[in-house]
């Protein structure tokens, strides 16, 4: 093993690999920057060539172009994940502020990281505005081009030194692998976008519409609603009662997917950083393991502080054991908050679209507009920086959790101590169980003696009246005494469990660790809110689908009129007036309502008076 990782140091010694990803990052924006204009143009040419206004943006050529729609985007939406996987690698550097692009004093630290980020963002931003441009054709040339660059350079920079100095062969291709990945799946998009383009501009293929206004799986949740409910309702499976059930009317939006992809290839990557540092720290003991080592054998093994310096090298050997030992559960569970926040989501979409806010708390039933349109821009990366520090805080408490059950259940059995280990627990544990014991009977003689009996046989407990009132005062006094000791160990054990709930759900931005009337102060639960009122407010699809019969009934009419105008001599039907058409309606709705009649208002001069009565007098007939 050690001769492994010597020969690996010292091949990357003479490694000197020709490509610096950092400098290549500042030299992307020649072409990031070329992309964005040619797009922006295009997009301002196609915007007048359409509107035919004279109103400008930029000057007279230029367009603003978006590189994603983070709030009612559903299409696409593994495309747009796999680009943010692609930025993987920089936003970790962000993350550990490993990437800053100035030296400046560190009271400006904030503004460097600042610029990083804008900078890292505009490296990238080709992916996503190439990704959601009108024009196929000519943004999935520049894609594809641009794609393969990064493509070719990461590979050129793992092919030159693929091994690291921390876990030694294939470190690169551990760290650079992700994006690799993402990188071909957008060549491929590209390419596929441009076979498609292409063959709709020679009239192959009919173009189809790419962003709909109405989603589907939104009019078919509007449908669901409209229909009556079934008698019976479909078995569902233990998966569907437990783990999740899938909903073919409800989609999650791009902004969802490719946080939670990033969330995925972010968490991958710092579980390899933080192995790589472990395997550092590890090799660092092992020489200071060695050092006591030969400090023992020059004392003959009979010096005052041998038995210490044998408990140091058990205490290093258990920890390092334990850390790597908790790095799996660590991580599955940080996945499995993952796959809970999208769950979550759904179900916290879906009561507000029903109109239903008692699940949150009280304050936020009527929250900010500002502090919204803050937080859409706030949750993705939140949600990506309270997982990997969440990870890290529970691979803590966890390690911590490891080194207790080493030191009082497994050591004691390998010292030979497995009985004296028993007796400790026995005595640690039988004060707990008695003190549990007094509380629960407690509870007992309460029910048994202070309350009085249940008024009906359906009555599922005793109703809260008071009975044996002198026995009731003196049980209570003379437990005062006693409840007051027991109130110290309540209270260490109300600690206890806030700081291992508060840990172990620290990951979850979907829920707060703050208590009652507090939720305020926890930011990350702000910006949840926040997110699901800006998505319940533009993605709700009765409203979505309201305002689509609206643009559609408009449309119709602008049609309808365009039609009257241009064929006004070669009508063949007879000519219908909009006005006449809403009278009949109305006539045909007041006859089917008689009643209605009393509630309209009347004009004098307007028609009969004996109207009302006779549609009054046809009903009750």
């Amino acid at each position: 093993m050690a001769a492994t990782d010597e020969r690996t140091r010292q091949l990357n010694g003479t490694c000197a690999s020709s490509v610096d990803m950092e400098l290549f990052l500042h030299y992307s924006l020649i072409p990031s920057l070329f992309i964005i204009l040619v797009l922006s143009f295009l997009q301002r040419w196609e915007h007048r060539r359409q509107r035919n206004d004279t109103s400008y943006l930029m000057g007279n050529h230029f367009g603003i172009i978006i590189p994603l729609d983070f709030v009612g985007t559903f299409n696409n939406r593994w495309s747009y994940g796999i680009a943010f996987g692609a930025t993987a690698n920089k936003v970790m550097f962000l993350f550990l502020e490993g990437y800053q692009p100035l030296q400046v004093p560190q009271w400006a630290q904030a503004f460097v990281l600042l610029i990083g980020g804008i900078e890292v963002g505009l490296s990238h931003f080709p992916f996503f505005a190439c990704l959601s441009s009108e024009f196929r054709l000519v943004s999935s040339i520049l894609g594809f081009s641009y794609s393969l660059i990064w493509f070719a350079v990461t590979i050129l920079h793992i092919t030159q030194c693929p091994h690291g100095r921390f876990l030694g062969r294939f470190e690169t291709i551990m760290f650079n692998w992700p994006s690799l990945l993402c990188l071909s799946f957008l060549l491929g998009r590209f390419l596929y976008m441009f076979v498609k383009s292409l063959r709709v501009r020679l009239g192959w293929e009919l173009q189809t519409e790419e962003k709909p206004f109405l989603e589907i799986h939104q009019a078919e949740h509007v449908k669901q609603l409209l229909r009556k409910p079934p008698l019976h309702e479909k078995k569902k499976s233990w998966f569907q009662t437990r783990i999740y059930e899938w909903d073919p009317c409800f989609q999650f939006p791009s902004r969802m997917i490719g946080t939670t992809v990033l969330a995925f290839i972010c968490l991958y990557l710092f579980i390899v950083m933080e192995f790589s540092v472990f395997m550092y720290v590890r090799d660092q003991l092992d020489v200071f393991e060695s050092e006591l080592e030969s400090y023992i054998t020059s004392m003959n093994q009979t010096g005052p502080l041998t038995t210490v310096i044998l408990q140091v090298k058990e205490m290093m050997n258990v920890s390092k054991g334990v850390w790597v030992v908790t790095i799996l559960p660590a991580s599955l569970t940080c996945v499995s908050y993952l796959f809970h926040i999208l769950a979550c989501y759904r179900k916290h979409m879906k009561r507000l679209w029903a109109g239903n806010k008692y699940f949150l708390p009280l304050k936020f039933h009527n929250p900010s507009s500002s502090q919204c349109v803050v937080a859409i821009a706030r949750y993705s990366g939140w949600q990506i920086a309270y997982i990997l520090w969440g990870y890290f805080i529970i691979h803590v408490m966890q390690s911590l959790c490891g080194m207790v059950i080493m030191y009082s259940l497994v050591l004691p059995v390998v010292h030979s101590q497995g009985l004296e280990m028993l007796r400790g627990l026995g005595i640690g544990i039988l004060p707990i169980s008695i003190v549990l014991g007094l509380m629960i009977l407690q509870v007992w003689i309460a029910s048994s003696f202070f309350l009085q009996p249940k008024i009906g046989a359906a009555d599922k407990q005793k109703p809260l009246a008071l009975n044996n009132r002198k026995a009731f005062h003196n049980f209570n006094y003379f437990l005062f005494f006693y409840n007051v000791l027991l109130g110290l160990g309540a209270c260490l054990s109300r600690l206890l469990i806030s700081c291992v709930l508060g840990t172990w759900l620290i990951a979850r931005i979907d829920r707060t660790i703050m208590q009652n009337g507090y939720e305020g102060v926890d930011m990350g639960f702000s910006a949840w809110i926040g997110m699901l009122y800006v998505d319940h407010y533009h993605t709700n699809p009765m409203l979505v689908s309201f305002c689509h019969i609206l643009i559609t009934s408009h449309r119709e009419r602008k049609l309808q009129q365009a039609v009257k105008y241009e064929y006004l001599n070669q009508s063949a039907g007879p000519r219908i007036s909009a006005r006449s058409r809403t009278r009949w309606l109305l006539l045909q709705t007041l006859i089917n309502n008689p009643r209605l009649v009393m509630l309209r208002k009347s004009k004098p001069g307007h028609g009969s008076r004996e109207f009302p009565q006779i549609l009054l007098t046809g009903s009750e007939s």
